[in-house]
């Protein structure tokens, strides 16, 4: 799949005057951004700036204060049950740590959503769950496995695949190579690179990762000052005159990056 360019405008989420607060404190103030279909946008911010409070508020997971949010062209305000409903079977989440039910094996995990929003029997989802852990790489084995059984790395890889039980057209993934080695952080990323060309995803990756945002994003989106500050290619965000963007992108741990 080739990268998406604005100019395409085929947007799938949208975010307009969002604000968002805690007590008296003002976390985001009128934050807006777009995400196009089939892009890898990468969301980087310094830490405590809210990074992952706008992920959370656009899966309503926490409340507004004001502002609108729009996924595929449907205001979730708005909407009825069944569209709600529908709305959220587009939508896979991988949080940071994984998440995983630790009572629950891997294959149980990614069931988890299916017992949620389908009727199934329970062979149909013993074979669903099998496919899901094949295409995220792990092996056939890590069905029954317990998540204190797994390493990082195949902890990420279950999450991920518990995010794509109901082949979601937008995933979100909160710090997906975090805690990961050099090496499996490289492969994970060339996964998520491979399931948005192979799936036609459109991906939502909050990260903190040089080598992910340069590897596989199509586009970056840098929050500060309650906004986003700036939001386009590698190249935008060398040329953005912010103190904080230029050391993050051109300081002494991007020179062995930056081309």
């Amino acid at each position: 799949m080739d990268p998406v360019t604005a100019d395409q405008k085929d947007v799938i989420l949208s975010v307009k005057d969002l604000t968002v607060g805690f007590g008296t404190k003002i976390v985001l103030d009128k934050l807006n951004l777009d995400i196009y279909r089939g892009e890898i946008l990468g969301f980087v911010g310094a830490s405590g700036t809210g990074k992952s409070v706008l992920m959370r508020t656009v899966l309503r997971l926490l409340p507004r204060r004001g502002g609108n949010i729009q996924i595929f062209g449907t205001d979730f305000d708005k909407a009825t049950d069944s569209e709600r409903m529908a709305l959220d079977m587009k939508l896979g989440v991988l949080f940071q740590q994984g998440a995983l039910f630790s009572s629950l094996t891997v294959r149980e995990n990614i069931q988890v959503p299916m017992r949620e929003y389908l009727d199934l029997p329970q062979a149909m989802m013993d074979e669903l769950a099998r496919l899901k852990i094949e295409l995220v790489g792990l092996a056939p084995d890590a069905a029954e496995k317990f998540p204190s059984e797994l390493s990082g790395g195949m902890i990420k890889r279950a999450a991920l695949a518990r995010a794509l039980a109901l082949d979601p057209a937008l995933v979100f993934l909160d710090e997906p190579t975090s805690g990961l080695d050099p090496i499996g952080a490289a492969e994970f990323d060339a996964l998520i690179a491979k399931l948005r060309d192979t799936l036609g995803l459109t991906v939502y990756m909050v990260t903190h990762d040089l080598d992910s945002l340069f590897s596989v994003c199509d586009r970056i989106a840098v929050l500060g000052q309650k906004k986003v500050l700036v939001e386009g290619t590698i190249e935008d965000m060398l040329a953005f005159d912010d103190p904080w963007v230029q050391s993050y992108f051109q300081g002494k741990r991007a020179r062995s990056i930056v081309r």
